[in-house]
């Protein structure tokens, strides 16, 4: 008989780790829609929302309780069992990600150590790709259950831009792999943390390309093909409506959030601060330092990815393909060819 014995220490904390990451991410992404109104209030020169609470903060607050209370509707000729899962998928492959981003460095606690990572799985970045490629399903299970001819079209094209992107965005990151020696997102930030430059210094086209694809992988502006409102009226969510609708809304800007923490985490160092040693602080300082210097890359690519949507108009869809099979993808296994020639010299030179 096999006995089971179950850390319930190391299980608890986990459990917080997750609820706290949990937390941020739905706190990030629904003050993330505050910012952007306000940013593209700004580039537009006017105020932005600035009714519900001082200088419109309470905006998310009060457009979250709006779509909580709006009429729950299901049209009749939909799959009425797909058409819950598809948002419920979309929401739940966009927290999944989170999973394996290292948020800070370790922490003494009652003399346990603690990661500040939910796990560090030695394959991190293909388990990004996985769960990326799942997020897929919930576009596609959305239109297609809809059965509107507007939302099936939208929800091909968004499959069809995520899988086109995706082959751009895994060549990009071979050529990082090829440094780094490592798919775990915690040994590439300590490579980052004891050498000299982060990755955006070695792979500065590799990371363009990756930036490219993320825009593309969250249904961002110029490449929000799949919600283009001029001629598909809505995209793949224009049957929804209540909080259905707001987990389609919300998986989008967790994406978002999500997709730049794992930028920063690459090419920027991670929670690795600039120009500060943190083996030289303490325990907490160099805990509160990291996350910091995490959450403060993160929040500058938000900003540019918000930047890009409120100043580059929409591609037309050839335009995006072309991009993306004709643009980036030769371009991302030229880098490859360099980097693996460049890696190849300098391991035979003495």
């Amino acid at each position: 008989m096999i006995l089971l014995t179950i850390d319930w220490a190391y299980t608890i904390e986990k459990m917080v780790l997750i609820a706290i990451v949990i937390s941020a991410s739905l706190l990030i992404a629904m003050y993330a829609t505050y910012a952007e109104r306000k940013i593209a209030g700004v580039m537009q020169d006017r105020r932005g929302p600035n009714r519900a609470g001082p200088f419109g903060i309470l905006q998310p607050l009060a457009d979250g309780i709006k779509l909580f209370f709006k009429e729950e509707i299901i049209p009749n000729n939909s799959n009425r069992w797909l058409f819950v899962l598809g948002p419920c998928l979309a929401m739940l492959t966009a927290m999944m990600t989170s999973a394996i981003i290292p948020w800070g460095s370790t922490i003494e606690i009652g003399g346990r150590t603690i990661s500040l990572q939910i796990a560090d799985i030695n394959i991190g970045i293909l388990y990004i790709f996985g769960v990326v490629s799942m997020g897929v399903y919930g576009i596609m299970i959305g239109g297609w259950a809809s059965n509107n001819k507007f939302s099936l079209m939208a929800a091909l094209r968004g499959a069809s831009q995520a899988i086109s992107y995706e082959l751009a965005m895994g060549l990009s990151l071979i050529a990082l792999l090829m440094l780094t020696g490592s798919l775990s997102l915690k040994t590439i930030v300590e490579q980052q943390i004891n050498g000299h430059f982060w990755n955006i210094v070695y792979q500065p086209l590799g990371f363009l390309i990756f930036f490219v694809c993320a825009l593309a992988e969250c249904n961002r502006a110029p490449f929000d093909l799949p919600e283009a409102e001029s001629e598909l009226n809505m995209g793949y969510h224009q049957e929804y409506s209540s909080m259905k609708l707001g987990f389609y809304l919300f998986a989008e800007y967790i994406n978002m959030f999500i997709s730049c923490a794992v930028i920063a985490t690459l090419f920027f160092g991670g929670y690795d601060m600039p120009f500060v040693d943190e083996s030289q602080l303490s325990g907490v300082t160099a805990l509160l330092t990291g996350l910091v210097a995490l959450f403060g890359k993160t929040f500058i690519l938000i900003f540019v990815f918000m930047w890009i949507r409120w100043t580059l108009p929409r591609f037309r869809y050839d335009q995006l393909m072309n991009l993306g099979w004709k643009g980036l993808i030769p371009l991302a296994l030229l880098n490859m060819v360099i980097t693996g020639a460049v890696v190849l010299f300098t391991m035979k030179t003495p």
